[in-house]
């Protein structure tokens, strides 16, 4: 029954409206705010109310703890010489939670106010009293049950392979023809750049997760907060999602990792690899890594073999102009505080780097050798194969085994040790798979990789003169096997080159020799196939070679 205009006196015809939604979808249908407010300022002109102020809320009706609801309470407790009518357009607008309704009901009544809807007000006496209960209690079980529903569905769907969760950066939910509902969907570029950050992780191109985070953040294309800085927790969590790996996992309802129906960024492969590194390295946020000086840290003092510090020093002229220097900043060593400049020994390493450039002649014959290894890679993967389903075979025995004594046994500590080794033994059968089901021809298109590879080894200047920080400590870690040597008014000492530019250059200059047994750089993937040349050529060949 709808509740008509009343003869009021001036104290009690002041009201305050109160409107709530809890989705977007609620603005989209014409239940928002706007419509609220509107209804509700109709209703007290009918009643000749005098609205004296609007709150309102974008939260669940579950939330006690509403920015608007606090607002209002506050300002009716700052006006106690005012019987206020807080009107709102339905019980469920004001609260979905029994509990909280009866607190909040309690609190209003000692600040004196009076709550009203459109279908009337909401008195002590018995009959609306027992209404109103009846009416919070049906919208708890509504919100209670709804909840209950949604997560049964999400948890039915996740275990069918569909992400149900927030879609992660370089994701987003859209509809893919041949699936029903909505399903994560690549973002471009967002996408490709994760992705070029986990290959860089993995292959430790990028030597930490702060390493990561800058690289994301220096990339122009990739979207940042406002104050331009990512948060490192976020970047981390990016980095240990299956999701990017293709896969879906919900711990909290017992959903173990599985097989996702969206595009993947990266391979499992990768993504393991990348695993290892977050659980076996410590990362630390280096802050004296910048722009300013890419040497910091690579470069050794000969004095004393401590790494090279740097700093900008502000000249005592008027002008107080900034100059950079490279420091030993290890005390009791000769070259303890003696400034370098930075032009002269960055100068110095440019000439270096730009004389690690082999002859163009030896890249074609290279060339024909990698691809007579790629044909005998591609040759070998029947047997590849074998090996591979031999090795899931022997995983899949081991988790069965596992679970038996998982069964059997009744100590708690055993059985956690066990159920840790099932889920390893778990990952290791995801990732024998997907190599088994990648196996039957190498990764990647062979002109593609081999096309990286050589850029990069005829001219390592080109990606260093890119001048982005994570560019340049690759081609450091790349290019030089070990950190450089600096004697202060002499310059670097003979630089000790990775395989690749050790072999290019050997050929042409006549120094040939046996490799030593240790001391080597541990090798990326783009180099690997250089190293599988030492191994399958046991002959020196030269440029006349066919």
């Amino acid at each position: 029954m709808k509740s008509k205009p009343q003869n009021l006196n001036h104290q009690d015809a002041i009201a305050v409206i109160y409107c709530r939604i809890s989705s977007k979808k609620q603005e989209r249908e014409g239940d928002g705010l706007a419509s609220q407010e509107t209804r509700l300022r109709d209703y007290c002109l009918r009643m000749g109310y005098n609205v004296e102020t609007v709150f309102r809320d974008k939260l669940t009706g579950s939330e006690s703890q509403r920015p608007g609801l606090r607002a209002m309470l506050a300002f009716i407790g700052k006006n106690k010489g005012t019987r206020y009518r807080v009107i709102f357009d339905h019980l469920d607008r004001f609260t979905r939670n029994f509990y909280d309704h009866a607190d909040l009901r309690r609190e209003i009544a000692k600040l004196g106010a009076i709550l009203e809807t459109p279908a009337g007000v909401l008195d002590e006496r018995s009959s609306s009293r027992l209404m109103e209960n009846v009416t919070v209690a049906f919208a708890d079980y509504h919100r209670v049950n709804n909840r209950e529903q949604t997560l049964n569905r999400m948890q039915a769907r996740i275990s069918n392979g569909f992400a149900v969760f927030a879609a992660p950066a370089g994701y987003a939910y859209g509809r893919v023809p041949g699936f029903n509902g909505r399903m994560l969907v690549r973002v471009e570029p967002q996408a490709s750049i994760i992705a070029e950050a986990f290959e860089r992780y993995a292959s430790r191109q990028l030597e930490s997760q702060a390493d990561v985070v800058r690289f994301l953040e220096e990339h122009p294309l990739y979207p940042k907060p406002r104050n331009g800085k990512l948060p490192h927790q976020r970047v981390g969590d990016m980095l240990r999602n299956p999701i990017y790996a293709g896969y879906v996992e919900a711990p909290i309802w017992g959903v173990t990792r599985r097989k996702g129906h969206h595009e993947p960024l990266i391979s499992y492969e990768t993504f393991q690899r990348t695993q290892d590194r977050l659980n076996g390295l410590r990362t630390t946020y280096r802050t004296d890594l910048s722009q300013d000086f890419p040497l910091r840290g690579f470069v050794l003092c000969d004095d004393c073999d401590g790494p090279l510090t740097a700093c900008w020093s502000i000249s005592g002229s008027a002008q107080k102009k900034r100059h950079p220097y490279y420091q030993c900043p290890k005390k009791g060593c000769a070259s303890y505080g003696k400034a370098i400049r930075r032009d002269v020994i960055e100068g110095e390493f440019a000439t270096i780097l730009r004389s690690a450039q082999p002859q163009p002649q030896l890249f074609d014959v290279a060339t024909a050798m990698m691809k007579d290894l790629w044909n005998r890679r591609q040759a070998n993967v029947a047997s590849q194969t074998k090996a591979l389903k031999a090795a899931l075979v022997k995983v899949e025995e081991q988790i069965d085994q596992a679970v038996e004594r998982i069964v059997e046994t009744t100590v708690p500590a055993v059985m956690r040790a066990l159920e840790e080794k099932v889920q390893r033994l778990e990952n290791d059968k995801l990732l024998l798979r997907e190599k088994i089901a990648n196996s039957a021809t190498p990764p990647g298109d062979f002109e593609r990789r081999l096309r990286t590879g050589l850029d990069f080894v005829s001219s390592p200047w080109k990606l260093w003169e890119t001048g982005r920080i994570e560019d340049r400590r690759a081609v450091l870690k790349l290019t030089f096997a070990h950190s450089l040597r600096y004697k202060r008014g002499e310059g670097f000492r003979t630089p000790s080159m990775t395989l690749p530019f050790k072999v290019l250059g050997d050929f042409f200059s006549g120094e040939m020799e046996m490799a030593r047994p240790k001391g080597f750089e541990p090798l990326t993937p783009r180099f690997v196939v250089w190293c599988s040349i030492q191994l399958s050529y046991g002959r020196p060949f030269f440029p006349s070679s066919p």
